[in-house]
């Protein structure tokens, strides 16, 4: 099965040694209070900041995904509300849940072809925590590092916080311009699901203690001290954590596979622009999502095409919200191979023909 679904999406082939190793070393069943797991998560906090270029004083955590993460930062870094900028479903399901947890949080949405209105936000100086979605799955639309800084010099106050679970790891995200990263593994990591991992700043943390909330398991400033011995607050996915050293172990430095990604994505928007009655679902090529394609058509070709393919082994993403009858995505992301893509354009020629 070739599997361009963007999320859970296709896995490193090497997953599969990987287990083995996992399960021959005794990882499974290992105490996460003893030095085996201590050195696992040492040795994986710093491979995450080497091969995905994250600045050396910037801290890293385990969650159980960026679902969770959204909750963290509501809940340790706002005592009154956050704001949140979005163009898709995913960002505004993050600022429907901040608001069941601060109320008076507000939200601003703009349109899939529109960059991100930096000039036209008016978020007041009570706002402590601005939101945004770098990489929108839901209609395969990104936030420019450009426009980050912009972001990020226009409010330089306020802690700055972006769900990057579509690009990091496949993307050379420029953290140093936001206070908080995060991410699931399952697409860009090329990893089973059920691990997250967040970035925070000096800054984040500093803010965490000020505020130091400390009623909720995972809270913020436990989750900071438990990891200062490299360890974390609740029995972690140690499994998953191994998984994610050894493929950080084996895979190249981020700058790299990042061009392999701008490379193709320019190649898959070539290909499917050209398709009789399909369309880019998101016009403006400035927007574009580098690591998630989506395709516009008729409900009933986009029905149709999404069989098709099945029935030849290939598993193309379903629309989201909006966009879940109208369109289609495919996942571009470092696991799947540069044949496997020649295959579905194989496909995709033979349709129309």
């Amino acid at each position: 099965m070739l599997n361009f679904y963007p999320g859970p999406a296709k896995v490193y082939p090497e997953v599969r040694t990987y287990m083995t190793d996992a399960y021959d070393q005794g990882i499974l069943g290992a105490p996460h209070r003893g030095e085996q797991f201590v050195q696992l998560s040492r040795a994986t906090v710093g491979l995450i900041k080497r091969k995905l270029n994250i600045p050396e004083d910037y801290y890293i955590f385990f969650t159980s995904s960026a679902t969770e993460c959204w909750e963290i930062l509501i809940q340790s870094l706002t005592k009154h509300k956050s704001y949140h900028i979005y163009n898709g479903s995913f960002g505004e399901k993050w600022c429907d849940y901040a608001k069941k947890l601060r109320p008076k949080s507000e939200g601003i949405a703009f349109d899939l072809n529109e960059p991100m209105p930096v000039e036209q936000l008016n978020i007041s100086a009570d706002t402590e925590l601005i939101c945004f979605t770098q990489n929108e799955t839901s209609n395969g639309t990104q936030v420019s590092a450009t426009t980050i800084l912009n972001l990020h010099n226009r409010y330089r106050d306020t802690l700055i916080a972006v769900d990057a679970t579509s690009s990091m790891a496949g993307l050379n995200l420029k953290i140093i311009k936001a206070d908080i990263w995060f991410a699931s593994v399952q697409k860009c990591f090329g990893l089973p699901s059920g691990l997250g991992v967040m970035v925070c700043s000096p800054r984040a943390i500093f803010r965490a203690k000020q505020i130091a909330e400390r009623g909720h398991y995972n809270s913020l400033v436990g989750m900071y001290e438990k990891m200062l011995n490299y360890q974390t607050t609740h029995t972690p996915n140690v499994l998953g954590i191994y998984l994610l050293r050894r493929m950080l172990e084996d895979r190249p430095f981020i700058k790299g596979l990042e061009q392999e990604l701008v490379d193709r994505s320019a190649m898959l928007y070539e290909f499917f622009g050209q398709l009789p009655d399909m369309q880019l679902l998101v016009e403006n090529e400035e927007v574009r999502s580098k690591t998630v394609v989506a395709i516009q058509a008729s409900e009933r070709l986009v029905d149709d095409i999404k069989k098709r393919a099945l029935h030849h082994n290939i598993r193309l993403g379903n629309g989201y919200g909006p966009w879940a009858r109208t369109t289609f995505r495919v996942a571009n992301f470092p696991a799947i191979l540069n044949e496997e893509y020649e295959e579905l354009k194989r496909f995709f020629l033979h349709y129309y023909s």
